[in-house]
């Protein structure tokens, strides 16, 4: 609807009530999560029991709080250890691939950016199976030819961060190359007529230039390594994750500590976000 053009009533009541059923389709489920983390009762689900905090706070069985849980804490260490690891990588490489692509024109650069851009059409499960099987290949083959056992290439963290930074690299290399793109680049070339060096001149002018874009892509590709599950549960070992931790809790039958963790997840990332807009405001 293009609000330049008179519409008729009816026309826009149909589209105001199309836009209200739309973000009530997309809160509603997050607010019953929300809503059954405060439920006094062993099932996220009607009848309500009462309010209660022990799904965050309790520290007795049955209801041992998120704050008490061993398992789910240590879960989300490992989380946030990926997810950091993740966006450093994927800011570091993006960056990379942003001057690569936008700076520099090579036999190959098409097929190569199409190359770049192909993990994000590819299915999460089937980008999990194939980082493991051919990191299972190598390490079987440098077993069975020198008798070395590559246990970094066997299921685990390392394999967990490889596989998230496969496709969220391109995530933040998109993000940055759509800063870089409005750079003026003769900014670059007044400091090289001052005396500065190529390396100085992007390291004081254009890196500062795209500290928005830096920080909104490691939001992006922290939050995104965070909550994959898909190609985190091909490859993962004995440290599991948060996703694989709730869905693991899951198959053994759901409680309001699910939905406790989910709420968490939710405030965390809402702040997250909230932090990043107002950084790019200032």
């Amino acid at each position: 609807m293009i609000p330049s053009i008179p519409q008729p009533r009816a026309v826009r009541l149909i589209y105001n009530a199309y836009v209200a059923l739309f973000f009530v389709y997309l809160a509603l489920p997050l607010l019953v999560v929300a809503v059954f983390a405060f439920n006094d009762s062993q099932f996220p689900s009607l009848p309500w029991q009462g309010f209660t905090w022990n799904w965050f706070f309790g520290d007795e069985r049955p209801m041992i709080g998120v704050f008490h849980d061993r398992s789910i804490l240590r879960s989300i260490g490992t989380s946030a250890f990926v997810g950091v690891c993740v966006a450093a990588l994927s800011v570091a490489v993006g960056t990379a691939n942003a001057f690569l692509f936008n700076r520099y024109q090579f036999r190959g650069r098409g097929v190569l950016y199409v190359l770049m851009l192909l993990p994000l059409v590819i299915p999460g499960i089937v980008l999990g199976i194939s980082i493991l099987v051919f990191s299972s290949t190598v390490s079987n083959g440098l077993w069975d030819r020198v008798g070395y056992d590559a246990e970094i290439l066997r299921p685990g963290l390392v394999l967990v961060v490889l596989g998230q930074f496969s496709f969220v690299t391109t995530i933040s290399t998109l993000v940055i190359s759509a800063r870089l793109q409005k750079f003026d680049q003769t900014l670059e070339e007044a400091a090289l007529n001052l005396g500065a060096n190529r390396l100085t001149a992007v390291r004081t002018i254009t890196l500062p230039y795209l500290m928005p874009a830096l920080i909104g892509a490691g939001v992006v590709a922290f939050l995104m390594s965070f909550e994959n599950f898909n190609t985190t549960l091909m490859l993962v070992g004995s440290d599991a994750p948060l996703t694989i931790t709730m869905f693991d809790r899951l198959k053994e039958g759901s409680t309001p500590l699910l939905n406790a963790v989910s709420l968490l997840l939710m405030v965390g990332s809402s702040l997250l976000a909230l932090a990043m807009i107002a950084f790019q405001k200032r």
